[in-house]
């Protein structure tokens, strides 16, 4: 501090002259330490970690003792390596007091020191924190800049909320200083602080908003910064800087446009940290806004264009652009353009570049599939690229890309690539095949063959879905039965231990089919080569090496013991090999296969006349609609998505009478109506009888309180079906448990079963109608008749027109007890946005009687859950013809 500043002082001059020659005394009474070079070389020159151990110990012995003897004249140097000792990770807390004394010394040297111990040592959570908000603000008010800085860093780093509310009226005035070098300090230190309290952001408004405007590169970057922070969390604020989008743009095109500054550029781009910042701020403030979005549209074009691309920097900028032109209300010809610049991304020698291309692709693909399209060629190759990460983001982007037109061309390169990839890509890989061939499959035969591959390439690491699924596909393709049992015999001829899921397909279709390979009864193929003939020893060899394989599991066994089993109805001979073959499985050491096969035994000897019809073939499996990844989920869910069942009704004369809208209350925890649903089964009464001219006639009867004297058959109770869970199949009013492996009276858990549901064919559309459309959400019925008397087949479609994703959605559905209900799997519990999911429901209804219904739609969005109820009784009579 120089004389002139605040004139001669010489009480000051005096105490600085004692000071130095008490240091000048204490540098002679005390050794000299070690200087810090000194310590790390030291360090360095240890060879085991004992060594290193000992030097540091050795060390930190002798600063604490400096300490106790309150050696003033080396402070700074032993805190500075006491700092070095704590960043190799060894205790250095008692430390903390030392560098408060060194933040109070009037020397810079010793408070440069000293907070930079405060930021290491010190954090919010300790005692000591709270001692040093005063020397914060005494230093926030020097009139040295560095000294300022020092304690806005500082500030900044290690601020708790309490010490935040203090000095954010400091840190606001000096956002205003006329010294640059604290203009930025400052701005950064608001926003540490409206990180940590953001209700003081208020404060720092006025202030902010001044800072577009600086000609200083390095105070423009941070308040771009504090105003993007103060956006993204303040739907308030980021209505008030959406006036600054004129501004932001002038300053991009600046930037853009200027030419050579050697102070500014990097590899040939002026200042490319600004301008990302920049694009980031104008993508936050153009989200769901067509205003600002049209006014940042040009400069987005020129950035894109103008950008030079041979340096990562120039690559860096058109990420940046690609995610704002991708995330506001853009024009169809930019988002062309955006797409375009992630297609050269993917032809980067860069791997980082091109797995950056392929997670932004995989983000957008919804918003302009037919731009991504373009490059399907080469997101394909990508799926040939060494790196793990970029063909797992190229396999996911592949299967966003199938659709009707290019399922043939796209199933061909996937199916290459399940043959040729890691196993742990083959279990994802072979799903979602399965899938997207389910959706897209041209015709049943592409269908089929497909499955097939997928079986043989993937081997073990396929999913029990997949071969439900098959399995489903081939029991409902009847023209192709034939052609299908051809194809998986030849497979189960070879040496299938590493193929279990195929060997489980081939030998329940065998079971099935086995009499069109013995005996000609295979549909006419354009091929001849597809007709295979062989005899029933053949088949029963290759079942013996099967069933006696120490490599097939237990499931395989199952299986090919029902398929061996089915084959004595199949076979013309050979039933007497078959039986001793069943028999040797009655003292089985696995307590499953011993099962079967003393049940399948008493087929053959005791109850021999019932096995013709219990091993008859199974009727068409009705095709479920499935989505990647719901089953699991609706597993978890507790509510099922799907039937409300309100055949058992628990109502009173009390309940009669009340108020009509307190009876229609689904699934209430104090529902006078007594509704259960399928995890609840309360005590049953009997129904009350009402008189026909009741008012709340037709309201009691939908919720199944009034039955009328008509007695219904029981409801189909079928929730949630998927491919790996027990379903009911309700036949002349009896319901019988099936499933593929056949087991009579048990059936182990871990089998996979599968639903027998007698085949429902749509005939024809009868209407469209809107059942619910609130707050973006509508959901269509469209009508199908069925080939089954008064049954009728609604496709329920839920579609989110909101700009946010419906997550964890359940539909859930009640009729009078006149009428039967089933409901199907939803094609999936996560409505994306402008996307939708599908629900197919049967009803029937053996009284022609007008079909009431009560709706309970439930969602989460943003954060917040939905929960609905609507009623839907506008449907037409002639549906039940």
């Amino acid at each position: 501090m120089n004389s002139s500043d605040h004139g001669f002082n010489p009480a000051f001059n005096m105490a600085a002259i004692k000071q130095v020659f008490n240091e000048a005394v204490e540098r002679v009474r005390m050794p000299t330490p070690m200087r810090l070079r000194d310590l790390i070389r030291q360090i360095r020159a240890a060879r085991t970690a004992t060594e290193e151990r000992e030097v540091i110990n050795k060390e930190c012995a002798y600063i604490r003792s400096t300490f106790r003897e309150e050696d003033s004249a080396w402070r700074c140097r032993n805190v500075a390596k006491l700092l070095y000792i704590h960043m190799l990770g060894y205790p250095a807390h008692f430390g903390q007091l030392e560098c408060l004394k060194l933040i109070a010394s009037p020397r810079f040297t010793d408070k440069r020191i000293g907070y930079l111990g405060a930021m290491l040592l010190l954090d919010e959570r300790q005692d000591v924190h709270l001692l040093i908000t005063n020397c914060l603000k005494n230093d926030l008010n020097s009139s040295t800049q560095f000294v300022v800085g020092l304690a806005l860093c500082t500030l900044g780093a290690i601020a708790s909320p309490e010490m935040s509310r203090d000095l954010a009226a400091e840190v606001e005035r000096l956002m205003k200083s006329p010294n640059a070098y604290i203009r930025k300090k400052a701005a950064l230190c608001a926003y540490r602080i409206v990180l940590k309290v953001p209700e003081l952001m208020e404060i720092f408004l006025p202030a902010t908003r001044s800072l577009l405007s600086e000609k200083n590169h390095g105070v423009l970057i941070t308040g771009v910064t504090l105003i993007t922070e103060m956006c993204e969390h303040s739907p308030d604020t980021l209505q008030h800087f959406k006036k600054i989008v004129p501004n932001l743009v002038r300053i991009l095109k600046n930037l853009i446009l200027a030419g050579y500054s050697p102070e500014h550029d990097v590899s040939g781009v002026s200042d490319p940290f600004l301008q990302v910042k920049i694009l980031r701020l104008l993508r936050i403030l153009g989200r769901n806004d067509a205003e600002a979005s049209e006014a940042m549209n040009d400069i987005l074009a020129q950035v894109a264009t103008n950008t030079e691309t041979s340096k990562n920097v120039g690559n860096t900028i058109l990420y940046e652009t690609v995610l704002s032109i991708m995330d506001i209300k853009s024009e169809s010809g930019l988002r062309v353009l955006a797409v375009n610049i992630l297609g050269r991304f993917l032809l980067n020698n860069d791997k980082n570049i091109r797995y950056v291309a392929l997670n932004t692709l995989l983000k957008t693909v919804h918003l302009d599939t037919s731009a991504v399209q373009r490059h399907r060629t080469t997101i394909l190759e990508c799926l040939k690229d060494p790196d793990v990460s970029i063909r797992r983001r190229a396999l996911e982007l592949s299967f966003a890309l199938i659709n009707s037109n290019n399922v043939r061309t796209m199933m061909k390169e996937l199916l290459l690539f399940l043959e040729r990839s890691d196993p742990e890509f083959k279990a994802q890989c072979s799903s979602s095949i399965v899938l997207s061939a389910e959706r897209y499959a041209p015709n049943k035969r592409w269908h089929l063959d497909t499955l097939l591959r997928v079986l043989i390439a993937a081997g073990n690491y396929v999913r029990d879905d997949v071969v439900s699924c098959t399995i489903q596909l081939v029991s409902e393709s009847v023209e192709q039965q034939g052609y299908v049992a051809a194809q998986l015999w030849r497979a189960l001829e070879q040496d299938t231990s590493d193929r279990q899921p195929l060997t489980q397909v081939a030998t329940w279709c065998i079971g099935e089919y086995g009499d069109s390979l013995l005996y000609g009864d295979v549909s006419v193929s354009e091929d001849p080569s597809d007709i295979v003939r062989v005899t029933e020893d053949e088949i029963l060899d290759v079942y013996q090496r099967l069933l006696w394989s120490p490599q097939n599991t237990v499931i395989t066994k199952q299986y090919t013991l029902l398929s061996l089993t089915k084959l004595s109805t199949r076979f013309r001979s050979n039933v007497e090999r078959i039986r001793q073959m069943v028999q040797q499985f009655g003292s089985h050491l696995h307590i499953e296969l011993q099962q079967r096969g003393v049940e399948f035994t008493q087929l053959f000897n005791s109850h021999a006349h019932l096995r013709p019809a219990l091993l008859e073939r199974m009727p068409p499996m009705e095709a479920i609609r499935r989505d990647n990844g719901s089953q699991q989920q609706q597993t978890q869910n507790n509510a099922v998505n799907g039937l409300l069942d309100v055949a058992d009704v628990n109502t009173d004369d009390s309940t009669v009478n009340s108020d009509s809208n307190a009876l229609l209350v689904l699934l209430g925890g104090n529902d006078p109506s007594g509704i259960s649903t399928d995890s609840e089964q309360p005590n049953v009464k009997p129904p009350v009888s009402v008189p026909a001219s009741t008012d709340n006639q037709d309201l009691l009867d939908l919720l199944g309180g009034l039955d009328m004297g008509v007695t219904a058959p029981p409801p189909v109770a079928v929730n949630n079906m998927n491919m790996n869970n027990n379903v009911h199949s309700t036949n002349n009013n009896n319901t019988l448990l099936l499933d593929p492996l056949g087991s009579l009276g048990s059936l182990s858990s871990s089998t996979p079963t599968l639903s027998s549901l007698p085949s429902m064919v749509p005939n024809s559309d009868l209407s469209s109608l809107v059942a619910y459309e609130k707050n973006g959400l509508r959901i269509m019925f469209t009508l199908e008749g069925v080939d089954i008397p008064s049954t009728i087949s609604i496709v329920m479609s839920a579609y989110n027109e909101t700009s946010l994703p419906l997550s964890d959605f359940l539909f859930q559905v009640a009729v009078p007890k006149t009428f039967q209900l089933q409901m199907m799997s939803p094609s999936g519990t996560t409505i994306p946005p402008s996307g939708s999911v599908t629900q197919i429901l049967r009803i029937q209804n053996p009284n022609k009687g007008a079909l009431r219904m009560r709706m309970r739609i439930s969602y989460n969005t943003g954060g917040a859950s939905v929960q609905e109820q609507a009623e839907m009784n506008q449907f037409p009579a002639e549906g039940w013809q």
